[in-house]
Formats: structure tokens, C-alpha cells, sequence
């Protein structure tokens, strides 16, 4: 008996000898010859390919005598592995008997090689098994219904293994148990084609091969979601078709569900390689499809004359690249629900015949860039025809209800043909005959007198119109761009034009001047008119004009949003306009400021940007309706003067020379002034204003604000601020909460004074300033909750004794005292005194040598205060719970030593930043609820004793502590997780397990070689 096999391109075989005893082993004689070059044989379009996600393919054949199928197969049939990216690897012969073969789809295994050897074990059962396929006695029993394509991730491509195609648009008929298989260039291509195919209607074949047992039940092993068919339905609606096909993968409920009609009524082929035996079966399937897009599928023709004759409810159909026949047109008539039409970038029969295009329910037709010598369209409820970039010459149109009818860019159609398509539409409201070339004033005076109801017309790039002596008094858009016949002229007959609402005249070379009067003319363009002038509107609905890179102009009497170049002047009336946007303007000049100001014509004015427009010194508007205004760089302004009540958003970026301001009324609620840096006089009337910010302006001597509502001032580094000033301005300003007067070192007591009339002020801020008595703030401010003073060189302890020895400022959270001058002494006593303090700062404190919280210094301190007599005294005094929860000490340099025992009782302390101390030799911390502390850089620990249960994240960068003293600290962290010990020479990266080991709550070790 003869053997023989292929794979990875080399051909075997060798011939078997019956044993002994029936059985049969296989002694063959190996005969081993190269299949020839696949390019060099010419292959069938029916030959058998394999999926492309195999680059090797095996097959195995057994039989008996020279008659049997499989020796036929063997010596007929080529195997041929295709690349993934469409290049064949290897083909053998090709057989003439091919096709007969394959439709009898009787015994033929596919799969990769690393079956061949399953195959060979199974020759003596006269069947092959494959993973997803079971042939056995010529008959094919598969649970195609329930099998799901599993993906091999270990390979470049995708495998499926579920039941793969013989040969290319092969199919058998549902009826007799098969399943119809399609192959295409890619899986994730052919998603929709293997879902749809291998969804078989087969019933009973399905129920059969579950009883019997030989494939196993897919629904044993899955997981099953409760879904109603109803829920399930609502879900998928949401999917398009490719996730369609993917969730029919799922399980049986959810194929049933993803294939309802619903979710197919529309057919979208658009750009696939779908065949026609496919798409026949789509359309059986499916017969109540509604819409069709085959555009760029092959064989369109055939595509769509099946669709017609299949699809009795389809209303559209989309299609294009490609080439329509004369029997696509004469069966168009046959689909009489057909209402939309559309093809695009086809060739209408060969190209120079007639074609007919007659449909009795026809509404929209499309036929777009087609090739196509005459047309003929005869549909009586037509009402869009678009014909645009075709090169017809001739268009015959029998449509008495055609309203929309676009020729744009048809080159080849001549000016009488387009006045006869044009004159056969009596109800034509929309014309569109843009780069028709040939178009001249004689066809727009006729379609004029036909078509009463037209009402946009668009003769864009048509240079032979003029308009001269035309009268289209019925348009409401008219687009004239690139008419070079276009001149001053014209607007004489685009004046009758009463009804006109918009006017489109960009790129009209030789036009010089418009001059209009349209009531209801709401928008007008004028770009790149470079000859253009003088521009004159009086239309009282104008809303929006464009009027850009117009060089030559000197002269407007309305507005519009983009002028440029040389406008000099600027006349205004209209009653309607809300938003002007005049940017780079860069001869305007101060006198447009009339023109938007009140009387100036434009009394809803809402909007007005004069960014970048240079020429502007002084701008002075004083408006009841204009709510912003943006300046931005109109770096020549020196003066701004605003009286605009609902003024509520004013935009000043890159005026750097503004010198003197002037907001009296406006509506603002936030401003911000600090990008002016010359402003030296200010006056601010805003009822509505709540935040305020000069930061930066150094030289602002003169402010007079007026806000009764503002609750933040920042006025950082106005060096210039009087107490004067200060005194005004916290009198009409009482509800300040954030007052920042950072390195303004002209304010002195006397401006401190005027604090008290800020009852409800909780933030101060007088870092950077030379202040030498406090006691104004003291005595104001009892509401003050953050108090910064940080750089304050000229405090002194006696500065802050009303703090911490009488009580003042009852409600102080936080205080930041960082690099100021205080000595050990003053701060020991504040730390130990004031216990309501949240939040300290003392970072860069040169004069701080210690910070040593023991018993004995805290009933020092106490016995500062006021003590009860000796005979209230009945036992030991009880000392209060610290409320400190954050305490920064960073950069201390003469820092030594840090104590914080338990007697302390700061039992809120969570954060304590000691780091860059360079001189910090022994930290003994004993804080229950401490979670951060960070020693980094400080180049002298040596002694580190912790005794903090809730300590989380600890950092000892760079510090020369020892391994021994380190584990002794963290072993009494039982929530330690962060642990920073990189760059400290004396710990390595090898002693990291012993760490873990001592304090087991850690997560992640940081050391100078790596991080774990």
C-alpha cells in the first residue's frame, strides 16, 4: 500500500507491508523528491489553501488500489501555504480533476505539520481526526454550531482552529449537513464571513452530534451569563458588525442573538473581499436587509444586480470603484422600495453610451466622479440629484420634483447643457454648478425666470459670470468665490437680491468696493480681495462678516471678524452684532474704541477681541452690553480705561507697558493685573469681584480698589504698597479672608493697624518683609489661622512673646517661621506653648542648635504662663495633647540632636521633615501616629532610636548611619512599607534580607544599586 504526505514544501513516500496477526505496520521505503516552485506553476483559483495563520501545512493520505479518493487527492490536488502578508511559500501540481474533488468534501485533513503524526496513528481506523473537524467514513461530523476559533498566542499569526476551508468561495449546501466555508486574506478580515458561514440553521444535525457524544458539549465547559433574550438583544445593538461576529463566538445564545435580522439591515461591504457567492448568501440570509455598501468590493456589478433581484425591501444602496453594465440600470426599476441611490468613482457602462437611469420611487441618487458619456435620469419623485466631478457631456433630466441639483466640477458639461438640466426642475431650490467653467450670465437669467423657488445658488469658480443685468431677486445664499467677472458692478444686481442672507465673495480679484443694502442679510465674506477698498453695509440683521487679507483697504462701515493690513477707519451701525474679532489689526487706532462704545452702532455688542493690534495706546470703552474683552499684546497700551458694568472677563496677557488702569464699573469677578509689571496707578469699582491679583507690580504706588465683596488680595511684590494704600483698601474691602503681602517692604505697623477691619481674615502672609513689631497682627487679627513670616530677619523672640506667653492668636494653625533670626530659646518656648499649632515651618533656622522635647523643659515652659495658686494645686498638673501634625525642620545646618519623647504628647505628629540637616547626629522620636519622616542628607546621623508603631515611609539617603543602629530602629515599626537607604556607605545591598526580616511589614527598599 502506498503512503504519501506533504510538508513545509517537500513531498514523501513510501509503501507499507501487512505484519502479522492483522495488524499492519508500516515498513516503507522513503522516497523524498522536492515539490517544484509555486511561482513557476500556474494555479487554479479552485486550488486548496489553508488559513494564513499556518505557514506549514500537512497532509496525510490512505488508500487502497490506484481508484481510492485519497491517491486521487494525493496525485491531483496542490497544497499550497500562503504567508501572512500574501506571498506563497510553496505549491505542488495542480490537477485538472480538482473542483470535483473538493465538492465532494469527503476525506481530506487539513492542519499544520505537528499533526502528521496524529494522522499517521489513525491510518489504520480509516479516518483522520483533526483538532475542530472529524471526518470519518466520508461523512463530516463537527459541532460547527459550538465550536469557538482559539487564538495561539505563541505564534506571529493567528491560528484558527475550528473547521477551515477547502478551497476559496467553496460552499455546500445547509440542506445536506454541511456548512458553508469561505476563506479570505486575513482572520480578523474574514471575522464576519467564517461567523456567518459557520452559523448553520441545521437543527437537527446539532441535537444529533450532542447525543451521540463525538464532539464534545461546548456548553459543559463554558460560563454562562444570565442574560433574557431580550437584555442580550438590547446589548448588542450597540455592536457593529465585526463585534457582531466576534460575540457570536461566545456561545449558542449569544450566535442566535447576534445573528437577529435586526442587527442586519444593513449590509456594510464597504471595501472588502467579499465574493458573489458570499454575498448571495448574505442576501439569503438576510432578505429584509434596507441598505446595501458594496463600494470597493469586487465584481460590483454582479454584487448589486443580486441585490436587486434578492433584497425586495432595500431602500439603499451604495457602490462604487468599479464598472456598472447596462443590465444594473434596466433591473434597477425592478426594486421599488429603492430611495437612495449612490455611486461613487465607477464607470457607468463602457464609458461612451447612454445610460438610463429610470426609477418611479427614486428620492436621492448620487453619481459622483463617474465616467460616463451621456446620461439620462427619468425619476418622477426625485428630489436630490448630485452629478459632481462626473465627466458626462450631456445630462437629459425628466424630474418634476427635483429641489437640490449638484453639477460641480462636471468640466465636459457644456452651458446649454447645463441650462437645460437646470430649466427642467420648475421646483428646483438649490443649484450648485461651482467649477463649471463654461457657465455664463445668458443660463442665470433663464433659470432665474424658471425656477421661482430657488433659493441657494452656487456659481463659485465660474469665471464668465458677471451678474450684469441678472436679477435673482428669489436667492437667500449666493457664493460668488473665485469669480474673476465680479467687479463693483455686480453689486448693483446682487442689490435686488432683497431676500439674500448670506454672500460669499472671497478670492473676486477685481472687486474694489460693496456697497449694500439687504435687510436681511445676516453674513458676508470678503477674503483676499486684493484690490478691494471701500466696503459700505447697511443691513440691520448683519451678524457675522468676514473681511481678511484685504490690502488695499482704507475704509468699513460695519464690522468684521478678521480685518488686517491697513484699516485705518471704522464706521458702525448695526443693531444685531454681538461678536467683533478685529486680531491683528495693526493700524487701528485708539479712535475704535468710539465704535464700540456706547452710541457707537452696536448696542448688544457682547464680544470684542483686539488682540496683537499694536497701534493702540490708549483704549477707553465704556459699554452696558459687552461682557468681554481681550487685549492680548497690544503691547503699545499704556492707558485702559473700562466703564462696562457686566464686564465679567477682561484678558491682558503681554501688555507689559500698561501703566495706569482704570475698572470703574465693571462686572468683573477675577482679575488678574500681575502680568503688568509698569502698572503704577490702579482704581478698581468691581460690587462683583472676589479675587484680586497684583503680584508683580513693583512700581503700583497709587490703588484705589473698591470691591465689597473680595475675598483675596495678592499683592506679592509690590514694592511700592503704602500703609496708605493698605489702610484704603482694607476699608472698602471688609470681607478679605487671604491678604498675601509678601516682600512689600514699605508696609509697616501703621498699615498693619488697618487689619482690624478685616474681621474674617485667616490668612496672612508678610514673608520677605522688614516688620519689627508684630503686636498690630496680634491685637486684629483674632480670626487668623495661617500666619507666614518666613525671611523676616528683624523678628527676634521679643517679637513673638505676646504668641506664646499671653495667648494671642487663639485660632493659629499653622505658622511658618523659616529662615528667620529667632534664637533656641524663643523657638523652644513657642513649640512648647503654643499646642493648638498644626502646622510649623522652621526650615533654615541658623540659630536652632537643638530640638529637645523632655519633661523637665515642658514644665519650664508651663511655669511661664500663668500657674493657679498653691492651694488650688490638689495633684499633678495635667498636661494638654499637642494638635502638631506636620513639623518641617529642613536645612538646619547647627541642628544636633532631635528628641521627642512620649511625655511630649504629640499624638497628632504624622510628618517630620528633618532633612539636609547636615550636622544631625541623634534623632530619638517616640510619636504614636507618626507615618513620614525623612533624614535625608543628613551626613551625621549616627544614632537613630524610633518608637513609632504607625511609621509607614522612612528616608535616609546619604546618611552614614550603621547597619545595626538601622535595625534596631525599624524593628518597633510594625507598619514600615518605604524604607530609602540609598547612598548610605555603611549599608549595603547584600544586608537588604536581613532588614525585611527584622521588620516584615516592608514592601519596597530603595538602595544606591537598585530598588526592590
Amino acid at each position: 500500500m502506498r503512503f504519501g504526505w506533504c510538508c513545509f514544501g517537500r513531498w514523501e513516500e513510501f509503501e507499507e507491508e501487512k505484519g502479522v496477526g492483522g495488524g499492519e505496520e508500516i515498513e516503507g521505503i522513503m522516497k523524498e523528491r522536492k515539490l517544484k516552485d509555486f511561482y513557476s506553476e500556474n494555479v487554479e483559483d479552485n486550488e486548496i489553501e489553508s488559513s494564513e495563520s499556518r505557514r506549514g501545512l500537512g497532509m496525510f493520505f490512505r488508500g487502497e488500489g490506484s481508484g481510492s479518493l485519497w491517491q486521487q487527492i494525493a496525485e491531483g490536488v496542490c497544497v499550497r501555504s500562503r504567508h501572512p502578508h500574501g506571498g506563497d511559500e510553496g505549491a505542488g501540481s495542480a490537477a485538472p480533476a480538482l473542483e470535483p474533488l473538493v465538492a465532494r468534501t469527503t476525506e481530506p485533513a487539513i492542519g499544520s505539520s505537528r499533526n502528521f503524526v496524529q494522522y499517521a496513528s489513525a491510518s489504520n481506523q480509516r479516518h483522520v481526526k483533526v483538532e475542530g473537524l472529524s471526518l470519518e467514513g466520508g461523512t463530516v461530523r463537527a459541532d460547527y454550531q459550538h465550536k469557538r476559533a482559539k487564538v495561539q498566542s505563541n505564534y506571529v499569526e493567528c491560528h484558527y482552529e475550528s473547521v477551515l476551508p477547502l478551497a476559496l468561495n467553496s460552499s455546500t449546501s445547509h440542506a445536506d449537513g454541511g456548512c458553508s466555508i469561505s476563506l479570505g486574506p486575513a482572520p480578523y478580515e474574514n471575522e464576519m464571513f467564517m461567523y456567518l458561514n459557520s452559523n448553520s440553521n441545521n437543527v437537527g444535525d446539532e441535537e444529533h452530534m450532542d447525543t451521540n457524544g463525538d464532539a464534545p458539549n461546548m456548553e459543559d465547559y463554558e460560563v454562562r451569563m444570565d442574560l433574557t433574550d431580550d437584555l442580550l438583544h438590547m446589548v448588542l445593538s450597540f455592536l457593529d458588525h465585526i463585534d457582531l461576529c466576534r460575540s457570536a463566538s461566545v456561545c449558542r445564545q449569544w450566535r442566535a442573538a447576534s445573528a437577529h435580522e435586526d442587527f442586519w439591515r444593513c449590509l456594510n461591504f464597504e471595501d472588502r473581499n467579499i465574493s458573489a457567492a458570499q454575498f448571495a448568501d448574505m442576501c439569503h440570509r438576510y432578505p429584509n436587509a434596507t441598505e446595501v455598501n458594496i463600494f470597493g468590493a469586487p465584481a460590483i456589478h454582479l454584487l448589486s444586480v443580486k441585490a436587486i433581484d434578492t433584497l425586495r425591501n432595500l431602500e439603499t444602496l451604495i457602490l462604487g470603484k468599479g464598472q456598472l453594465g447596462e443590465a444594473f440600470f434596466s433591473a434597477l426599476g425592478d426594486c421599488v422600495a429603492l430611495k437612495n441611490l449612490n455611486i461613487t468613482d465607477a464607470t457607468l457602462g463602457n464609458g461612451i453610451q447612454d445610460i438610463p437611469v429610470y426609477h418611479d420611487k427614486l428620492r436621492n441618487l448620487q453619481i459622483i466622479k463617474c465616467r460616463v458619456l451621456r446620461i439620462s435620469v427619468r425619476c418622477p419623485q426625485l428630489e436630490v440629484l448630485s452629478m459632481k466631478r462626473s465627466n458626462m457631456a450631456h445630462a437629459v433630466l425628466n424630474c418634476p420634483q427635483l429641489q437640490d441639483l449638484d453639477v460641480g466640477s462636471c468640466h465636459k458639461l457644456s452651458d446649454a447643457g447645463i441650462r437645460s438640466a437646470a430649466t427642467s426642475c420648475p421646483l428646483l431650490s438649490s443649484l450648485d454648478m461651482s467649477n463649471c467653467s463654461c457657465v455664463t450670465d445668458e443660463t442665470l437669467r433663464e433659470i432665474a425666470q424658471i425656477c421661482a423657488h430657488l433659493r441657494a445658488l452656487n456659481a463659485s469658480y465660474c469665471p464668465n459670470i458677471t451678474l450684469e443685468s441678472v436679477r435673482l431677486p428669489m436667492l437667500n445664499v449666493l457664493k460668488l468665490d473665485n469669480c474673476e467677472g465680479i467687479t463693483s458692478a455686480s453689486m448693483v444686481s446682487i442689490s435686488y437680491s432683497y431676500m439674500l442672507e448670506v454672500l460669499e465673495l472671497d478670492n473676486c480679484g477685481l472687486l474694489a468696493s460693496v456697497s449694500l443694502n439687504l435687510q436681511h442679510l445676516q453674513t458676508i465674506r470678503l477674503v483676499h480681495c486684493r484690490k478691494f477698498i471701500d466696503l459700505n453695509l447697511q443691513c440691520p440683521m448683519l451678524s457675522s462678516i468676514t473681511v481678511s487679507n484685504c490690502p488695499s483697504l482704507h475704509r468699513i462701515t460695519l464690522t468684521s471678524n478678521s480685518l488686517q493690513e491697513s484699516l485705518t477707519t471704522l464706521a458702525l451701525r448695526c443693531q444685531c452684532l454681538q461678536e467683533v474679532d478685529l486680531t491683528e489689526c495693526e493700524s487701528l487706532t485708539n479712535d475704535i474704541c468710539d465704535v464700540f462704545s456706547d452710541g457707537g452702532g452696536c448696542p448688544i455688542l457682547r464680544s470684542l477681541v483686539l488682540d496683537s493690534c499694536e497701534s493702540l495706546t490708549a483704549v477707553r470703552l465704556s459699554s452696558t452690553s459687552l461682557i468681554s474683552l481681550s487685549l492680548v499684546s497690544c503691547r503699545a497700551m499704556i492707558s485702559l480705561e473700562l466703564a462696562c458694568p457686566y464686564l465679567e472677563h477682561v484678558y491682558l496677557d503681554g501688555c507689559d507697558h500698561l501703566e495706569r488702569a482704570s475698572f470703574s464699573p465693571v462686572g468683573l469677578r477675577s482679575l488678574n493685573l500681575g502680568i503688568c509689571p509698569k502698572l503704577n496707578m490702579l482704581q478698581i469699582e468691581a460690587p462683583q469681584m472676589v479675587v484680586l491679583e497684583l503680584k508683580g507690580c513693583g512700581v503700583l504706588s497709587e490703588a484705589s480698589i473698591h470691591c465689597p465683596r473680595l475675598m483675596s488680595l495678592d499683592a506679592s511684590f509690590c514694592s511700592q504698597l503704602t500703609d496708605d494704600c493698605l489702610y484704603a483698601t482694607t476699608a472698602s474691602c471688609p470681607l478679605v479672608e487671604s491678604l498675601i503681602l509678601m516682600s512689600c517692604p514699605s508696609v509697616g505697623p501703621n498699615g498693619l493697624t488697618s487689619l482690624r477691619c478685616l474681621a474674617r481674615l485667616t490668612l496672612l502672609d508678610l514673608s520677605y518683609t522688614f516688620l519689627i513689631n508684630l503686636q498690630p497682627v496680634f491685637e486684629s487679627c483674632l480670626q487668623l489661622k495661617v500666619l507666614k513670616l518666613q525671611a523676616c530677619k528683624y523678628l527676634t523672640g521679643s517679637s513673638l512673646e505676646s504668641l506664646y506667653r499671653k495667648g494671642a492668636l487663639p485660632a493659629l494653625c499653622e505658622l511658618d517661621l523659616s529662615y528667620g533670626s529667632l534664637c533656641q530659646s524663643a523657638i523652644e518656648e513657642l513649640l512648647a506653648c503654643c499646642t493648638h499649632l498644626t502646622h510649623v515651618s522652621l526650615n533654615g533656622c541658623v540659630n536652632m542648635h537643638d530640638l529637645n522635647w523632655v519633661t523637665s523643659r515642658y514644665r519650664l515652659s508651663e511655669s511661664i504662663s500663668e500657674m493657679p495658686s498653691s492651694e488650688d494645686i490638689q495633684g499633678p498638673i495635667q498636661q494638654p495633647n499637642r494638635l502638631l501634625q506636620n513639623l518641617n525642620c529642613v536645612g538646619c545646618p547647627n541642628i544636633k540632636k532631635v528628641v521627642i519623647p512620649l511625655e511630649a504628647r504629640c499624638v497628632h505628629l504624622s510628618s517630620l521633615n528633618l532633612s539636609l540637616s547636615a550636622n544631625l547626629k541623634e534623632v530619638d522620636v517616640a510619636c504614636v501616629n507618626l507615618s513620614f519622616l525623612n533624614l535625608s542628607n543628613c551626613c551625621s546621623l549616627e544614632i537613630l532610636k524610633l518608637d513609632c508603631p504607625r511609621l509607614t515611609s522612612l528616608f535616609l539617603q546619604s546618611c552614614i548611619i550603621a547597619e545595626e543602629a538601622l535595625e534596631t530602629a525599624i524593628s518597633q515599626c510594625n507598619m514600615l512599607e518605604t524604607l530609602d537607604v540609598r547612598y548610605c556607605p555603611k549599608i549595603y545591598p547584600v544586608s537588604m534580607g536581613r532588614l525585611r526580616s527584622v521588620c516584615l511589614s516592608l514592601k519596597r527598599i530603595f538602595t544606591s544599586l537598585s530598588g526592590s
